[in-house]
């Protein structure tokens, strides 16, 4: 009885002290004590696009489909392995993972990885100054949805079935009532947050992105999700290498210090390195639990195993604990000691180049004038330069287009993000002008800096033809009462080149010598059928062609002129001849087209 209880104080203390080793070791990579006043958020005031707080969840609660809120588990201690424990890391050195630790956690699914470059490639095409990276989506990503679920998405990354967080009913969340009307969340009481990324639908209604190409904002699609969390991640001129505008990112994502700590732990972890597994591929939450006691011998208790911390160092050599009966103790080898990996020094920060540039001024840009419908000669120009007059180069600048007005840039645009060159020179491509016209302001603005802008006024006139020509010779002439059997074709240019979409004006009078009043004579018909003689709506077709209606007579004779002017100021005067019937008149000559 003695023995027994003495073997068992021992393996009490023996489990205490094992214990508490490993307490020690978790607590040393788990999250701070918050405060009340920057804990989990559950108040109403719920944050744009993420809107459960943070609760911690379990390996049973990961593996299924249930709506929970973000995972809460922290990665590995230790750098990314993609292989098993023992071989080398991905820092090219001999690296162990503390035992109970995941040896995949770094394994991200091939669709949803894609899914995050892709994205990381369209920002940096459309705002370079943002900077952002696409271990931070991945970060994300995986404190939102565990990796959509362990790519748990079919060949266009749209999830096999939505991924929904809770109810948003102000039961332990914030009270959103339906926005949607379930389209996204399947529900048409309140809202929940949808797909890879957790968008909340009032969100996504305004900051969703087609990262697929196929049309459609899906937020339910991987590759959707990531480019919308991309720009959203990198709005308000952003530039997330900076420390500070990181972190308001990712509070904008979730406003919880708990949430800003778990994903930073992720993007820390990625940055050192991930590797691509095949997509259904679950990538466990790691447990930082102790593992299970090993099971005693004849002779021993039962000891749990040494955490990491404790096994790196090299302990004496320890002779076995002899059975009752049986050969005499041997002495183990001692262990031996193994290299503890030396992270990288971290680079010293540069200042930005935006932080030195005081103003932008212009770089000879002309004019900017163009008729509608067609490409600007030129685009604005702009150089970005310091307080000494020298040029900055890579700044960030913004090409804005402001005013009532339809003309875009290439793609259909109304901004255009560059950075300037070595000469600290940015130019925007040339304007596409619209059918609208008049005058609008291009404005150039440097991200990042409350600096003076710079305005251009840009101008849009109609579209213009300097010669008109008539189509075909033959003589127009009509009886009294009736009409002309020729309908008048005329073709407009402009420098030589067909000028469609021409406006132009067509008139009929009396000849100069002809005591006719202005009333009387050929005329057009308008929608109700009454005479008109002057036509003010006519436009040349794609061809450059003007093709007049009909032209009726009424019961007066003589000789009428046909006056055609255009925009630019092309015009042609046409002779008609009206006799009476069974009379024949030869038509003076036509007038010679003018300019």
């Amino acid at each position: 009885m003695g023995q027994f209880g003495d073997r068992l104080s021992r393996a009490a203390v023996r489990t205490s002290m094992a214990a508490l080793a490993v307490a020690a070791l978790a607590a040393s990579h788990a999250p701070e004590t918050l405060t009340a006043a920057e804990g989990r958020n559950t108040s109403p005031a719920v944050p744009s696009s993420h809107a459960t707080p943070a609760v911690p969840s379990s390996d049973a609660a990961a593996a299924t489909d249930a709506p929970r809120p973000y995972h809460t588990d922290l990665p590995p201690l230790g750098p990314p392995q993609s292989g098993t424990a023992g071989t080398p890391g991905h820092s090219g050195t001999s690296t162990v993972m503390p035992a109970g630790l995941s040896t995949n956690s770094s394994g991200i699914p091939a669709t949803v990885l894609a899914a995050y470059k892709r994205a990381e490639a369209a920002v940096a095409g459309d705002d370079p100054r943002c900077r952002l990276p696409w271990q931070l989506l991945a970060a994300i990503g995986k404190v939102e949805s565990g990796q959509a679920r362990g790519g748990r998405v079919d060949a266009d990354g749209t999830t096999l079935s939505p991924i929904l967080g809770p109810v948003l009913n102000g039961v332990g969340f914030a009270n959103i009532r339906d926005t949607d009307n379930g389209r996204y969340d399947g529900d048409t009481t309140h809202d929940r947050a949808v797909g890879p990324m957790q968008f909340i639908p009032s969100t996504w209604a305004t900051s969703g992105q087609d990262g697929s190409g196929d049309g459609r904002k899906d937020p339910h699609n991987v590759h959707d999700a990531a480019l919308a969390a991309g720009r959203y991640l990198c709005a308000h001129d952003r530039d997330l290498s900076v420390p500070a505008d990181l972190d308001r990112a990712i509070l904008s994502y979730n406003h919880s210090r708990e949430y800003l700590r778990t994903v930073m732990s992720w993007f820390t972890y990625y940055k050192q390195g991930a590797h691509q597994v095949p997509d259904y591929t679950r990538v466990k939450p790691v447990s930082q639990k102790p593992a299970a006691t090993t099971p005693a011998g004849p002779g021993q208790v039962d000891t749990p195993p040494k955490p990491a911390a404790a096994r790196s160092a090299t302990p004496a050599p320890a002779p076995v604990p002899p059975p009752r009966k049986g050969p005499k103790p041997v002495s183990l080898p001692a262990p031996k000691p193994r290299p503890v990996p030396v992270p990288p020094p971290a680079p010293i920060p540069r200042p930005a180049p935006t932080d030195d540039v005081s103003r932008l001024e212009d770089a000879d840009t002309g004019t900017l004038a163009a008729t509608a419908s067609t490409a600007f000669a030129q685009g604005v120009s702009v150089r970005a330069v310091n307080a000494r007059g020298k040029a900055v180069t890579g700044v960030a600048v913004r090409f804005e287009i402001l005013g009532d007005t339809d003309t875009r840039f290439p793609g259909g645009a109304t901004g255009f993000v560059t950075v300037t060159g070595a000469d600290g020179t940015a130019t925007a491509p040339p304007l596409r002008a619209g059918e609208k016209t008049g005058v609008f302001t291009v404005r150039a603005t440097v991200i990042g800096r409350s600096l003076p802008h710079l305005d251009y006024t840009a101008t849009v006139t109609t579209r213009q033809a300097d010669v008109l020509t008539r189509l075909g010779d033959e003589q127009l002439t009509a009886t009294t009462g009736g009409e002309f059997a020729q309908q008048v074709e005329l073709k407009a240019t402009y420098r030589g080149a067909t000028a469609a979409g021409v406006t132009a004006v067509a008139a009929l009078a009396p000849a100069a010598d002809a005591p006719s009043a202005s009333d009387d004579g050929p005329y057009f018909t308008d929608g109700q059928g009454k005479p008109v003689r002057t036509l003010t709506e006519l436009k040349t077709g794609a061809d450059g062609v003007l093709r007049l209606p009909k032209i009726f007579t009424d019961t007066t004779t003589g000789i009428f002129l046909l006056h055609v002017t255009t925009a630019g100021g092309a015009t042609l005067t046409l002779e008609l001849t009206v006799h009476e019937a069974g009379q024949h008149t030869v038509p003076r000559p036509v007038t010679e087209p003018t300019a």
